[in-house]
């Protein structure tokens, strides 16, 4: 007995310990989104993409300036034999050492533009992983908003599932005396128990979904696991209002990035014609030059022009062009294929959140119908002009036009922001920047 005691308390303290652990965390969608698109991983790696591509752009900038290079040697000779040619022969002296020191300069002046149109390249390809970075940024917050859906539908099911489960309990305990008191069949209190036993094996499901889809969005949200959130629904509701009437209109992020992407090929054609012309630079240096004991040499300047041109390359380039071209053309025919599907989206988006609206309006009158329909077959049962199978199958239909309307609910404001989404403006509906 007083081990069942000790284990018992021992349970209470477990049990209590992990209720303190959980950590309950209400949230508007608003609030997940803006966390989702500056604290994930998905995030942190799309900012780490635009970063490096800053770098290579201002990489490739620094070919614009002059190259510098200094170089010294001391180098010790052994047996070297100097002939001089101006004042005869150093032979004889003790030559051994040689100190060399240079300075080089070059500038590059021309090269068919290739620096140039490289840079430019460059930059638009930075500019396209920005927007990319923004609509990878636009399906987090996608995303985020789906798990959201689906945790409050889940929790709203757990909420009808408890509330129905409680009634039918009630019900199976009335009907339990019923039959001891020989006022009804023992069939019908079966019928009520196994009614029972189903809505909590589908309480016990909704619980499941629940706890899995509370799980993935406390990870997406980089969240400790022990949170639990709590949807703040109100405050959703009142976002959504605020923004019915925010434009559809623009062009979404992944279309623009795939436009910058298109002037970079643009610019990468011409780079690739840049291998039809020589290349000139500027070069510049100094020498000082020390030989032991026979020639010492200093201030020794020197200035011109470089050239080069590979003859070859004329007949060579040309596939390199077509190649250019031929990326080119690949990047108008994505853009092209992007923006009918972006039209078909939208449109599809647009019939599904105004279907969802028709939808409420239906399961909200379907609620005011069945509610009536139990109260009345409950008044038929209670006057014995009803069955048993009559007053659970209205019961049931009771539930299933609740669920439909609390899955509705959330329907029209997933669809909503589901249309936002295939028009490029979800994020800024609840005034919130992808930078």
């Amino acid at each position: 007995m007083k081990t069942n005691r000790i284990i018992l308390l021992l349970f209470l303290s477990l049990s209590t310990t992990l209720g303190i652990a959980q950590d309950k965390k209400t949230m508007s969608l608003k609030d997940a989104v803006a966390l989702v698109i500056t604290n994930s991983n998905e995030a942190l790696l799309a900012n780490t993409k635009v970063t490096t591509s800053k770098l290579e752009l201002e990489s490739l900038k620094n070919n614009q300036y002059p190259n510098v290079k200094l170089s010294g040697q001391y180098l010790r000779l052994t047996n070297a034999n100097i002939v001089s040619h101006v004042g005869g022969s150093g032979g004889g002296l003790d030559v051994n050492q040689l100190m060399l020191g240079q300075a080089n300069v070059s500038m590059p002046i021309f090269s068919g533009f290739k620096l140039k149109n490289s840079i430019n390249a460059s930059e638009n390809l930075y500019k396209a992983q920005t927007f990319s970075a923004s609509h990878a940024k636009e399906g987090l917050a996608l995303e985020v908003t789906e798990l959201f859906a689906s945790l409050y539908k889940s929790q709203e099911m757990v909420k009808l599932f408890e509330e129905n489960l409680k009634s039918s309990q009630q019900r199976t305990k009335d009907f339990s005396a019923m039959v001891d008191n020989g006022l009804i069949a023992r069939n019908d209190l079966l019928k009520a128990q196994l009614q029972e036993s189903n809505i909590q094996l589908s309480l016990d499901s909704a619980i499941k979904n629940v706890n899995v889809i509370n799980y993935q969005l406390v990870t997406l949200l980089h969240l400790p696991e022990s949170t639990i959130i709590e949807i703040d629904i109100n405050t959703v509701k009142s976002d959504m209002a605020k923004n019915q009437t925010l434009s559809l209109s623009g062009e979404r992020n992944d279309l623009t990035a795939l436009t910058f992407q298109q002037k970079a090929s643009e610019a990468g054609i011409k780079v690739a014609k840049a291998g039809y012309y020589p290349s000139f630079a500027l070069t510049g240096g100094y020498i000082a030059l020390d030989l032991k004991n026979t020639l010492t040499v200093t201030n020794a300047m020197n200035f011109g022009i470089g050239f080069n041109y590979d003859l070859a390359s004329i007949f060579k380039n040309a596939k390199e062009v077509s190649l250019a071209k031929s990326k080119s053309e690949q990047t108008k025919q994505a853009i092209a294929i992007l923006s009918d599907k972006i039209k078909e989206d939208i449109q599809l988006a647009q019939e599904n959140y105004n279907l969802s609206l028709k939808q409420n309006k239906v399961y909200s009158l379907a609620v005011e119908q069945s509610d009536e329909n139990y109260r009345i077959v409950k008044d038929k049962y209670d006057n014995s002009l009803s069955t048993t199978n009559d007053l659970l199958e209205a019961d049931v239909q009771q539930l299933q036009s609740k669920i439909n309307l609390a899955l509705s609910q959330a329907d029209i404001a997933l669809k909503y922001y589901q249309l936002q989404y295939a028009s490029g403006k979800l994020i800024n509906s609840f005034n919130l920047s992808t930078k």
